[in-house]
């Protein structure tokens, strides 16, 4: 969550989603263009932005660890828009761009903001401290769900791989559920001190309970915004993806990156402030909330339209998630952070991306 000294509602946050609103009636109206696609896209940026900071007035109100499933939440909402968008597009690339974006989520989330956050916060404190149950909660989740809905697909018999047969699909759903639904609920209520830093941060005043009213209310019309600019956008995306030649998985980075950015930010600022445990709550619940949560609503969406979804990841791809996995665990296995772990990380979310790009 982002700190707030004096807990507000700035202009902007009321701007981006009201003039992305306004561009999506225009586009309506006179088509698409040149100009009308770049204000869409910078559009888009500010209300992913204003949902963000509206969920974290929202978070900030209710506290931790609530904080953090809430930006979670938002954050998700705000990818599967994205995908589903694509997904409607029927472009040459729909059938994956589920796995595409959801494995991106992992990567970026569990390497590149892990990273970056043990990177700042080990540069600035030298040594960060946080609970070692919460972290190896997460990664345990995590580890089950990437396999059952990534890897699984790859090696099942009843259809063709990698994809699941409806009766798996539904399966491969349901267990997303659960398996994130158990997360949460003990990330909440039984065991909810895992999650919570070993000493109390001080965030500032909480947002009264009118504003923290006006922040949910503006938070779904930002939501609105952010899924009506995404369909304007998304064959735009897929046209410039293929104009630099690059495979179409790379259209799944640009959504990973577009919709974490501003939960990465929020992250990097809390290990600067030696809130490392509020780091990894944010970090490590996106991936289980990205998988958690998209699965099930592309499963849903592909069984109710009969549209085409393809789950398993390929030979390098698993490779890496391996990887991140095994390194996740190792690195935050001590319940201890430095400058080493987050340059690992970085390393394998750099190398994540240019064999996206380059494979």
């Amino acid at each position: 969550m982002a700190d707030y000294s004096t807990p507000s509602l700035p202009w902007w946050s009321f701007a981006f989603p009201a003039a992305a609103l306004g561009v999506f009636v225009l586009y309506l109206s006179l088509g698409g263009g040149v100009f009308l696609y770049v204000v869409a896209g910078a559009l888009l940026i500010g209300a992913v932005f204003a949902s963000v900071h509206h969920a974290e007035v929202v978070a900030h109100r209710i506290g931790e660890p609530y904080g953090t499933i809430v930006l979670a939440v938002a954050v998700t909402v705000i990818e599967v828009a994205l995908i589903v968008s694509a997904m409607a597009s029927g472009g040459p690339g729909a059938a994956t761009i589920a796995r595409d974006t959801v494995f991106a989520a992992v990567m970026i989330a569990c390497n590149g903001i892990v990273g970056l956050c043990l990177l700042a916060g080990g540069i600035r404190h030298h040594e960060q401290a946080f609970r070692l149950e919460g972290a190896n909660s997460a990664l345990a989740v995590l580890t089950a769900l990437t396999t059952l809905t990534l890897v699984l697909p790859n090696v099942t018999t009843t259809a063709p791989g990698p994809s699941f047969s409806p009766s798996q699909l539904v399966f491969a759903g349901l267990v997303s559920l659960v398996l994130y639904g158990s997360f949460v609920f003990i990330q909440t209520v039984r065991h909810r001190d895992y999650f919570l830093d070993k000493h109390t941060p001080d965030h500032g005043e909480p947002p009264s309970n009118g504003m923290a009213l006006v922040a949910f209310g503006m938070l779904l019309v930002a939501l609105t915004a952010v899924v009506l600019i995404a369909k304007v956008l998304t064959p735009t995306v897929e046209a410039g993806v293929r104009a630099i030649g690059a495979p179409y998985s790379a259209v799944g980075i640009v959504i990973a990156i577009l919709v974490l950015l501003p939960e990465g930010m929020a992250a990097v600022r809390a290990a600067r402030a030696n809130r490392v445990q509020e780091s990894l709550n944010l970090a490590l619940g996106s991936a289980l909330a990205s998988i958690g949560l998209t699965i099930p609503t592309v499963a849903a969406v592909s069984l109710a339209t009969g549209a085409s979804l393809t789950l398993g990841l390929a030979a390098k791809e698993q490779i890496l998630l391996a990887l991140t996995l095994l390194t996740g665990l190792a690195t935050l296995g001590a319940g201890r952070t430095t400058v080493l772990q987050g340059v690992i990380h970085i390393v394998i979310c750099a190398a994540f991306v240019f064999l996206a790009i380059v494979p």
